[in-house]
């Protein structure tokens, strides 16, 4: 009687949280501008959205249960001049790290977080190509920066 009214409720659950932290997912560089050495810090943030996909079977039937997974992984620069400016900047990756896991969420969480780390290769590429893509925008911000202070 409660199955059907379980499965729709199930259905709908998706649930986000923030990764468990890598060993280290920042990457710095020290950028020359007009002179000045500006200290630039790029790190990775992994949000992990579950979703609850299937039904729970009648007892000693096979259950459809599967925890759907995404992994969206953001980059964050902040990039620190002599002068005092500060300069933030967020950068999506195009395409989110997916999985998938038989049974509730609930309790492959951990699971998960094993197969997101088990990635952490492909983020940090991304890291470091987000990093390799952002100099000359930065190099403008830093100039447009340095123009209004002595304008």
């Amino acid at each position: 009687m409660y199955v059907p009214l379980v499965a729709g409720l199930a259905l709908a659950l998706t649930a986000t949280e923030p990764a468990p932290a890598a060993a280290d997912t920042a990457h710095r560089v020290q950028l020359d501008h007009r002179g000045q050495r500006v200290d630039v810090t790029y790190r990775s943030d992994v949000r992990v959205t579950h979703r609850q996909l299937g039904a729970a079977g009648a007892p000693g039937r096979p259950s459809a249960l599967r925890c759907a997974w995404q992994a969206s992984v953001a980059v964050r620069r902040e990039a620190r001049h002599p002068a005092g400016h500060v300069l933030a900047r967020t950068v999506d990756a195009e395409k989110p790290l997916t999985g998938s896991r038989p049974g509730w969420c609930a309790t492959q969480k951990d699971a998960i977080a094993r197969d997101v780390a088990a990635r952490s290769g492909a983020m940090r590429a991304h890291l470091l190509a987000v990093a390799a893509r952002d100099q000359d925008s930065l190099v403008a911000e830093l100039d447009a920066a340095h123009d209004r202070v002595r304008g």
